[in-house]
């Protein structure tokens, strides 16, 4: 992990051309920055429903390659054409899309509706107001045990979503092991980008600055189910997931909190092995040094999960901690990399492996 050295920008010669739609939001608008810096993958197109007929530059003005290219629609016939699509819509509107998208097209949803395997769970927390379950895809998270193998050549990836991306690094090693009992709890901060990019008065500034509230308590927010299935997956027997999501005047960025009962004879040292031994390959995931916590800056616009763990001995509980870019890591970035194993190419090219400080 620490001393190893990554190349980030790798380059074949070959090149694919990539079409975004919901290129104007948050998570598209960030897939489009990390394909300026992609030796391999071309932005040729950016699309989105109401704001076609305009230049990128006026939504996206931090996107300065791009500001001449102008919006496209969203629907298949405006998408055909592309080696890659990216899919950066609201849950509901990805499934009919892609069912149009020729089958040799590499699509790859950011959103939520190719994510989950049980067509229940779907229609219990997508369903009302939202596209039928339309199956599942590839799930997008290559460092969750067997998932690499089945990214390497796909044609369809759903790209896990920002929360499950930090619970599930955080909770699938000690899962795995054994070292604690299938029944966690979460509690995550979350940046406001994380809402997307449309106006909501819980999310002005003279709201937000200031305050941290809670919000989807009880076990509501969508991405619970998520969770259960990637942690039930890692363990190989169900698990059960209390999350708590908080929201924190910042703009981007998560820090997930994440606990559980100890199983007997786990103690810290077979809690460290047991990480290190899951993450000592994986470019994106760092496990930091005994004595350093992970902070929301350090992976401020980087590919990267910045993981600790400690055994809390008086409760009898192990506690890991994991900060993420929700759009980096937690999408754009998750997007890229799948992207990446489908046609080939080495998983880290055109990620940053560096954030941005101060």
């Amino acid at each position: 992990m620490h001393g190893r050295v990554w190349s980030c920008i790798v380059s074949t010669g070959q090149t694919w051309t990539v079409g975004v739609t919901g290129a104007t939001g948050y998570a598209g608008g960030e897939v489009c920055r990390l394909l300026a810096a992609h030796p391999n993958l071309q932005l040729t197109g950016v699309h989105a429903n109401s704001s076609a007929g305009r230049r990128l530059g006026e939504l996206q003005p931090h996107l300065l390659p791009y500001a001449d290219m102008v919006v496209r629609p969203s629907d298949a016939a405006s998408l055909a054409g592309y080696d890659v699509v990216v899919l950066a819509l609201p849950h509901g509107e990805s499934a009919a899309i892609a069912a149009q998208l020729p089958e040799d097209t590499v699509v790859i949803d950011c959103g939520a509706d190719h994510r989950l395997t049980d067509p229940a769970a779907w229609a219990r927390w997508y369903g009302e107001g939202g596209a039928a379950w339309a199956g599942s895809w590839p799930y997008g998270l290559p460092e969750l045990p067997g998932q690499r193998e089945k990214l390497a050549g796909a044609r369809r990836i759903a790209v896990p979503g920002c929360y499950p991306t930090s619970v599930t690094l955080a909770l699938a090693p000690a899962l795995a092991a054994g070292l604690i009992e299938p029944e966690v709890v979460v509690v995550a901060a979350s940046g406001t980008s994380g809402a997307g990019k449309s106006a909501k008065p819980h999310l002005l500034g003279s709201e937000v600055m200031g305050s941290v509230s809670a919000y989807g308590v009880g076990g509501v927010h969508r991405h619970t189910p998520e969770m259960i299935q990637n942690l039930s997956q890692a363990a190989g027997i169900p698990v059960s997931a209390s999350f708590t999501p908080t929201l924190v005047p910042m703009s981007r960025g998560i820090l997930a909190t994440c606990s559980a009962k100890l199983a007997p004879g786990t103690d810290a040292a077979s809690a460290r092995v047991a990480y290190e031994k899951a993450y000592a390959d994986e470019p994106f995931v760092h496990l930091l040094p005994e004595g350093q916590w992970p902070t929301t800056s350090q992976v401020l616009g980087a590919n990267t999960v910045a993981l600790q763990i400690a055994v809390d001995a008086d409760a009898g509980r192990l506690v890991v901690v994991a900060a993420v870019d929700n759009l980096t890591k937690g999408t754009g970035g998750a997007a890229l990399q799948c992207a990446n194993l489908a046609l080939g190419l080495p998983e880290t090219t055109g990620l940053p492996l560096v954030g941005v400080a101060p």
